[in-house]
């Protein structure tokens, strides 16, 4: 993966909404919705082999991704429908068909009828949905008619008609789906009452609906009617992951564009998102640097100008978190809307704007952290008259407490910084007593031989913790292995924080206040630091198994046992008989009830 890609990924929020894959010439190749952006994005670039042909292709040509958050799942689905229509990538063609989702429509006539339909162009009906899932929509509409008992036909119910008996009660009538509006039998005004509900359930308000199905489900469980009661469950659950209304698609709006603005002191982050008939074609988030101290409202009048410019818009309408200069764009009404889906609209674009702006201030964090750490590499290579700039360093350190249980630690950092995963520790294995000098041959003989067998590579510099004298045992390894001449490498003494190179008895002094020397003091330090955690660890179990060693009949296998089960000498003391049975039999544990009742 792009190292550009990885840090798009991991700025990427844990939210809906929708992403966009481009390719090397700018061209959206794929649209897609995630419940969490940054886990679906992700999974793209890894376990690749288990993805088809089909994805494997489609992630080989990602040069770059965008993203636009919105508030729910339901919205990420349908924005990803608008966008894909919009922008037939040829990654999603053969996914998506041209349909539109169909909509609850809530007819504006006498006695209203409520029925579904792809077509919203008649602008003086109301218009509820769009429906991703049919079953959702339909589970609805038949809800409605057994609630509500509203009409199916498509007469004309003008009062003067009703009154001149134009019209016959139908079947639905008969099975009492209808009350008969057509024949006066019904009144308006109560008709009216249960459009209203209808209407209210449509803009999410379900209470009422959810508290009247459970109410059946456990009358009907209460009855035994167990077939009834499961259909009821099934409606009540339909019913409670559907959401009536959508902040990313609204019928009603023709043309509308939709800004949201936040600055800092030097830049100005502008999110845009452009409706069309109802959808979103269109979401991009822009950076706008400040020149002169200009105004948010200067900021945002030229973002507008900039964007309207590009994607060819002329919308009489704007909407945004800020005001711009009065009369600044001619026959355009511009607003700040305090409630509303308007309102939601702009606060999904400032949302987009805020993960815009959390992800250029990130982008610069690491371009100004990777430029400083350049600048202390070339003070480094300066400073020791390297040939190459040191990407990769590695640091070695003995730790020998007291002459007891030597080890060493290697670690290692790349462009400036450790690359914990390389580090190594190392048990001294050919040397007898406490031996600085020849277990730092040892350990920088292995290091460098075990990387020359795996062809792996070499550093640019190499420091050993200590001066002359363990400087000149790390140089013999080097020799033995060929490598001297090929890698520099220098000492570090730590009371005066002198430099040491090989063949020279004059150290190199490099200012405290040096880069150089304060990464150099930095892999000591952690080499220390590593070399001193593993002696612990170390004494620790050597004293633990020397205490348990003392027990008669107990060997080094029974020891292992027993800290694995027990994890402490103080739980092996304090155990049960029952529990040392089992894990080191009868015999053994009477010996160790006698060492520690002895103790």
């Amino acid at each position: 993966m792009q190292e550009n890609l990885e840090k798009t990924i991991r700025q990427l929020p844990l939210e809906p909404g929708v992403y966009k894959y481009f390719n090397q010439e700018g061209t959206i190749i794929y649209i897609g919705k995630a419940k969490e952006l940054r886990k679906r994005v992700s999974s793209y670039f890894t376990n690749t082999k288990q993805h088809n042909r089909k994805t494997r292709k489609l992630v080989s040509e990602i040069d770059r991704i965008e993203f636009t958050v919105v508030n729910s799942e339901y919205d990420a689905l349908l924005l990803e429908n608008n966008l894909i229509k919009e922008n037939q990538p040829k990654y999603n063609i053969l996914l998506k068909d041209d349909k539109t989702y169909p909509y609850i429509c809530v007819t504006n006539e006498r006695f209203p009828r409520v029925f579904s339909t792809r077509n919203t162009k008649d602008r003086k009906h109301r218009y509820y949905g769009p429906y991703p899932s049919i079953r959702t929509m339909n589970t609805l509409l038949d809800l409605f008619q057994k609630l509500y008992k509203i009409r199916t036909c498509s007469y004309n119910l003008s009062k003067e008609n009703v009154d001149k008996g134009k019209y016959q009660v139908c079947l639905e009538y008969h099975i009492k789906n209808c009350l008969g509006p057509c024949e006066g039998l019904q009144q308006e005004e109560s008709y009216m009452e249960d459009v209203d509900q209808i209407v209210d359930i449509l803009k999410g308000k379900l209470g009422n609906v959810k508290a009247y199905l459970k109410g059946k489900m456990e009358q009907a469980a209460a009855t035994l009617a167990f077939e009834k009661a499961a259909e009821y469950k099934y409606r009540l659950e339909l019913l409670e992951t559907y959401q009536a209304k959508s902040l990313v698609t609204t019928p009603s709006v023709k043309e509308l564009e939709v800004y949201g603005i936040t600055t800092d002191d030097r830049f100005a982050y502008v999110s845009f998102i452009r409706i069309v008939d109802g959808c979103i074609v269109h979401t991009e988030s822009v950076q706008l640097t400040k020149k002169m101290d200009e105004s948010d409202e200067e900021l945002l009048l030229f973002a507008i100008l900039a964007f309207r410019d590009k994607y060819g818009s002329a919308s009489r309408k704007i909407i945004a978190n800020r005001p711009i200069p009065e009369e600044s764009i001619p026959e355009v009404e511009f607003a700040i809307p305090q409630i509303g889906d308007m309102k939601k609209l702009v606060q999904l674009a400032i949302k987009n704007a805020f993960y815009y702006r959390k992800e250029r201030e990130t982008t610069r964090g690491e371009i100004s952290q990777k430029k400083s750490q350049n600048q202390t590499l070339l003070q480094l290579k300066a400073d020791l008259n390297l040939k190459e700039l040191p990407v990769h360093i590695e640091c070695f350190d003995n730790s020998n407490i007291q002459g007891t249980n030597p080890v060493a630690a290697c670690v290692v950092f790349k462009d400036g910084k450790p690359s914990k995963k390389d580090y190594r520790h190392f048990n001294i294995k050919t040397v007898e007593g406490p031996n600085d000098f020849a277990s730092m041959t040892e350990v920088v003989y292995r290091r460098y031989r075990r990387l020359q067998e795996e062809e792996q590579p070499l550093p640019q510099l190499i420091i050993i913790d200590g001066g002359k004298g363990q400087l000149s045992s790390a140089v013999k390894a080097l020799k033995d292995l060929d490598l001297y001449g090929e890698i520099p490498i220098i000492g570090i003494a730590k009371r005066l924080e002198e430099i040491y190179f090989p063949e020279d008895p004059y150290p190199l002094h490099i200012s405290k206040k040096s880069r150089a020397l304060q990464l150099i003091q930095q892999l000591r330090d952690e080499a220390h630091r590593f070399g001193i955690t593993f002696h612990r660890l170390k004494r620790s179990n050597s004293s633990l198994n020397s205490v348990l060693e003392e027990i008669e009949g107990i060997g080094p296998k029974t020891v292992q046992k027993l800290l694995t089960h027990f994890k402490s000498v103080e739980h092996i003391k304090n155990a049960s008989e029952e529990e040392l049975i089992k894990v080191v039999g009868k015999k053994r544990t009477e010996q160790i009830r006698t060492f520690f009742n002895e103790k």
